[in-house]
């Protein structure tokens, strides 16, 4: 079935509507307009609203209609094209500062679980989106890169500690199980590593790739989850047949920097988390103007150029 283009009201005779057709479009903003008590409330209100709530409701189980009640059908021939509807009333509820419209029909508790889901996060260093790499991206790039019973290693650089020296943290990973470094562009045994290298890696697993063996994915999970965490939370993927490596961070960071994941709670403006830090969401501002404290800045203090003293 397609759309309706149209809110269509055939014959509505609410209150003082003498039998009004009327056609309102999808998608727009439409304004009812007239004199006082022409009967703009009566069609929006009582006619359309009033049968949009009535048709939400009838669409629900009977457990949950006996606690709303029933809502007596409007009167009028037909109405086509309505959604379930909301009504904000033509008064004041609040008098809190921070009340909006979204706030007051909860559509922004929704909006803001929609941004943070479809937002992107951009360096503004290198201009790239900021992602965070979970197990199966790594997973599905063994897949999609390599081929069957291709090799693969999988990395994790060897994070310096500012109280430990390099030697002692290869001593502490070689008692942890491990045996094999990456460096300057070769596997060597955890025995053979010299000071002077440059680039260090910890192998943490060499793999031989076949996804068509279902078993051996847990254990390439289970060896990239390894990697993240010696790594620090960045696990690496080493090419044996032309030396490449492509690293994946499972933190929420790039081009040296941390970026905070984003929440609902960055959408939220009445909320310190997410208010503007210098209204505090109020959408006001407290400050001093000068030209007010000294209106004539000819005078001296003793003349009573500060005005407020």
């Amino acid at each position: 079935m397609s759309k309706p283009k149209y809110i269509e009201v055939k014959c509505a005779e609410v209150h003082n509507l003498k039998g009004i057709d009327v056609k309102i479009s999808h998608g727009k903003i439409t304004v009812i307009t007239g004199l006082s008590g022409s009967g703009k409330s009566s069609l929006a209100f009582d006619t359309i609203y009033a049968e949009g709530q009535r048709k939400y409701i009838e669409s629900l189980s009977a457990y949950a209609r006996q606690f709303l009640g029933k809502l007596d059908k409007p009167k009028v021939e037909y109405i086509k094209g309505l959604a379930p509807a909301i009504a904000i009333q033509q008064k004041v509820i609040t008098s809190n500062p921070r009340s909006t419209v979204g706030t007051t029909t909860e559509i922004y508790d929704y909006l803001k679980l929609l941004y943070s889901r479809i937002g992107k996060t951009i360096s503004p260093i290198s201009g790239n989106e900021v992602k965070r790499h979970t197990t199966t991206d790594v997973i599905n790039y063994l897949n999609k890169k390599f081929k069957k019973n291709d090799k693969a290693v999988l990395l994790c650089p060897i994070i310096k500690s500012p109280n430990k020296s390099l030697t002692k943290q290869i001593e502490i990973v070689k008692k942890q199980g491990f045996r094999r470094l990456y460096s300057d562009g070769e596997i060597i045994n955890i025995d053979e590593y010299k000071s002077n290298k440059k680039e260090l890696f910890l192998v943490v697993d060499r793999i031989l790739i076949d996804f068509e063996d279902e078993q051996n994915i847990p254990r390439y999970a289970d060896s990239i989850q390894l990697s993240f965490t010696e790594g620090k939370g960045t696990c690496g993927v080493l090419n044996i047949n032309d030396g490449s490596i492509q690293f994946f961070n499972n933190l929420f960071e790039l081009d040296g920097m941390v970026f905070n994941k984003p929440t609902e709670h960055f959408f939220t403006f009445n909320n310190p988390y997410g208010a503007c830090p210098k209204c505090e969401g109020f959408g006001h501002t407290l400050g001093i103007d000068h030209d007010l404290v000294f209106p004539d800045k000819s005078l001296s203090v003793y003349e009573g150029a500060i005005a407020p003293w």
